[in-house]
């Protein structure tokens, strides 16, 4: 008997996931072109670049932090790449990725050091961040939005095919292997666990409380990063501001998916729904021509009530 209860899903990660369903067929009465198999599968495009900002947020609210740099790592990212392919050397635009990837790091290892080390709350930190990498935006480039294009290799990544499977689908599928193989086989999962339970017992029983910090942090980082690498190949181009609309459905997929905001307790798999969820509510507001505003407030509105629901299940269990 309990063996097969091991095998039936927490009702947080079905939660997302009867949404998803429930989205679907409702949807298909408004927007009968949602059951296509050419509109799903550029739903699964998109939702890959929501994804991949998903997979970092959830490996840091597991901590029991918040990364609200998310925004402008995914920007600087997309510009970082973007102006390196601009400026016409092969070397430079060949190592575009990569370094956007190492920016995207880098941002994330200084996130960790002022949670980690420095003790600021990690919602003050990284929203400073976030406001120091706009400033420096805007100071590099005027304002305006930067020159540049996207290489060959992030065209190709953020809108090929394979088998009929959008590519970015299929990265961000990767991504989301290797992270729970991370989480579920290696001691880094289980610290990173063990830290959002209780950071000071773990800390007392001889676990480096700060570097599975430092490492979660640098592990959004790449993950934002990667984000910002794809949606520039998508668009074609990096500008202002690209990464903005991304953070409330970041932290709302996550929060739909069940991860606890106060952490200890989450998944990957709960996170994948959520952005399926996100991602086509999102699409059928916009064929519904529902405006930003109200968007915001749909999301906001959904964030309380997975909140209110886990906070609910806590007392009950």
């Amino acid at each position: 008997m309990n063996n097969f209860k091991r095998l039936i899903p927490d009702i947080d990660v079905l939660v997302p996931y009867i949404g998803t369903l429930l989205l679907i067929i409702t949807g298909s009465v408004i927007y009968p072109q949602i059951l296509g198999v050419d509109y799903l599968a550029q739903q699964l495009q998109i939702a890959a670049f929501l994804g991949l900002l998903a997979l970092g947020a959830t490996i840091v609210i597991l901590l029991g932090h918040i990364d609200l740099s998310i925004a402008w790592v995914l920007t600087g990212s997309a510009i970082i790449s973007t102006a390196l392919v601009g400026t016409g050397d092969p070397i430079l635009s060949m190592l575009s990725i990569p370094i956007a990837l190492i920016f995207g790091a880098g941002i994330g290892i200084i996130n960790g050091l002022g949670v980690a080390v420095l003790r600021i709350p990690s919602m003050v930190w990284t929203l400073s961040v976030n406001s120091m990498l706009l400033g420096i935006s805007v100071v590099l480039t005027g304002g305006f939005n930067p020159k540049g294009e996207a290489s060959d290799i992030m065209v190709a990544l953020a809108t090929s095919q394979i088998s009929g499977l959008p590519l970015a689908f299929i990265i961000w599928m990767l991504v989301t292997a290797a992270l729970v193989l991370l989480l579920k086989k290696t001691s880094f999962g289980r610290y990173l666990s063990s830290v959002g339970y209780n950071e000071k017992a773990t800390l007392l029983s001889g676990v480096s409380t700060p570097s599975v910090i430092i490492a979660a942090f640098s592990i959004a980082g790449i993950c934002s990063a990667m984000g910002g690498v794809l949606l520039a190949g998508y668009a074609n181009q990096a500008y202002q501001s690209m990464g903005d609309p991304f953070l409330l459905p970041t932290i709302a997929a996550v929060v739909i998916g069940g991860t606890s905001i106060l952490g200890g307790r989450g998944s990957i798999a709960g996170t994948v729904g959520g952005v399926l969820f996100i991602t086509l509510l999102n699409s059928i507001l916009s064929v519904m021509q529902i405006s930003d505003a109200w968007r915001s407030i749909i999301f906001g509105l959904i964030i309380i009530t997975m909140l209110l629901f886990q906070s609910l299940r806590k007392k009950r269990t």
